[in-house]
């Protein structure tokens, strides 16, 4: 890009294209890669989202985390390519967590997360009932 700023015009000096483009294109490329998982609370109505999905909390079945050790199976021989997945490969840990609405065709969530025995808590807290 700073190449193509120089050709059409010659008279910006080059560490200036530099200075600008590389904090643009570092944020673009973070922004990009800024994948939120998140648990939601719309007034007594929690759901999970990770991404653009959004699952009710009422659905969630079982929780399991996976460790960065069994992160190849569990992305490879083992994947159902129902699944809803957001893979982030700089995250090591995930968790699945299985879809327990009968009439959703997707059999679990696969998802990368930072700190997956926090989101467990959570989800468990959130799924046994109204928080005090």
């Amino acid at each position: 890009m700073v190449y193509e700023v120089h050709l059409g015009h010659p008279e910006v000096p080059t560490w200036l294209s530099v200075a600008v483009l590389a904090p643009l294109v570092a944020l673009g490329l973070y922004r990009l890669g800024a994948t939120r998982i998140t648990l939601l609370d719309d007034g007594g109505k929690r759901s999970l989202q990770a991404g653009s999905a959004r699952l009710p909390v009422e659905y969630i079945g079982a929780v399991e985390q996976i460790a960065a050790r069994d992160k190849q199976l569990a992305l490879g021989p083992n994947f159902d390519p129902a699944a809803y997945l957001v893979h982030r490969p700089w995250v090591a840990p995930m968790l699945r967590i299985t879809v327990a609405d009968p009439a959703d065709p997707t059999p679990y969530w696969l998802f990368s997360v930072r700190r997956p025995e926090r989101l467990r808590e959570l989800l468990e807290q959130a799924n046994s009932g109204p928080r005090e």
